[in-house]
């Protein structure tokens, strides 16, 4: 058995965890346009083939005046926000679960009172600005939510692919930390310790605990060889814990 339900999925955006404040996520859309009906001469519009139309909500939400909450993170709509929908199956989600994400563009804020507590409606135009060459909004989580003190050595997860060299996204939420830290993605051909590698490109680069919530999906080069196995790591600098959230989209 592997379904999910509601109470499993969790709602990242950029670093910030608002599962807590949202009731539902909407549709997670992720659709081709067809070849459109034109003549020779005619002018085409509105489609772009190859490339889909990616997009997610809308979300519905209970209004709060948390710091770190949903006010604080999605109260400027009109600007760009990576947004990530983790799916459970049975149960909070592990590695090896699937989820969406796209960078998104946040349409609205509105509000109505109602029903003895004040509800938000959130909607996301499609997006995708800088990830033209990637059109796959789904991938496998490789971290879910925690906090880490340490770099890990434990073995991956099994992607299912024996080997691609088509390149990916490597998404992140960084929730918290006390000091800089580096997250990253790792593969190897072997589940093992010591087949591990770096992902090339797979990195959040340093992120001071001052920038905090922080989130982001990185493209990787398009001929970027990935592995069978998967798994997490982090370089900590500074930082002796930090919560965060990882995943990869493979092409």
């Amino acid at each position: 058995m592997t379904r999910t339900n509601t109470k499993h999925i969790r709602i990242y955006v950029n670093g910030y965890d608002l599962s807590g404040y949202i009731r539902d996520a909407g549709t997670l859309s992720w659709l081709y346009d067809a070849v459109p009906d034109a003549c020779i001469t005619d002018e085409v519009k509105n489609v772009l083939l190859g490339q889909p139309s990616i997009s997610l909500g809308p979300l519905n939400a209970v209004l709060d005046g948390d710091a770190a909450g949903l006010f604080a993170a999605l109260k400027d709509p009109g600007v760009f926000r990576y947004a990530t929908v983790a799916l459970g199956q049975l149960a909070a989600p592990v590695a090896g679960d699937p989820f969406f994400s796209w960078y998104l563009a946040q349409k609205d804020f509105s509000h109505v009172e109602g029903g003895g507590f004040v509800s938000v409606n959130l909607t996301f135009d499609a997006g995708g600005a800088g990830f033209s060459t990637y059109g796959k909004p789904w991938g496998l989580n490789i971290h879910p939510k925690g906090a880490e003190t340490a770099v890990n050595t434990a073995i991956g997860i099994d992607s299912g692919i024996v080997s691609s060299a088509l390149g990916g996204i490597f998404v992140y939420h960084l929730f918290s930390s006390n000091g800089t830290i580096t997250l990253k993605a790792q593969d190897a051909a072997t589940n093992s310790d010591a087949s591990f590698a770096d992902i090339t490109g797979a990195t959040s680069g340093v992120i001071d605990a001052s920038a905090t919530p922080a989130g982001a999906m990185v493209a990787l080069g398009v001929t970027q060889t990935i592995r069978r196995y998967l798994r997490w790591n982090l370089t900590p600098g500074t930082a002796t814990t930090a919560t965060f959230w990882l995943g990869l989209i493979r092409a």
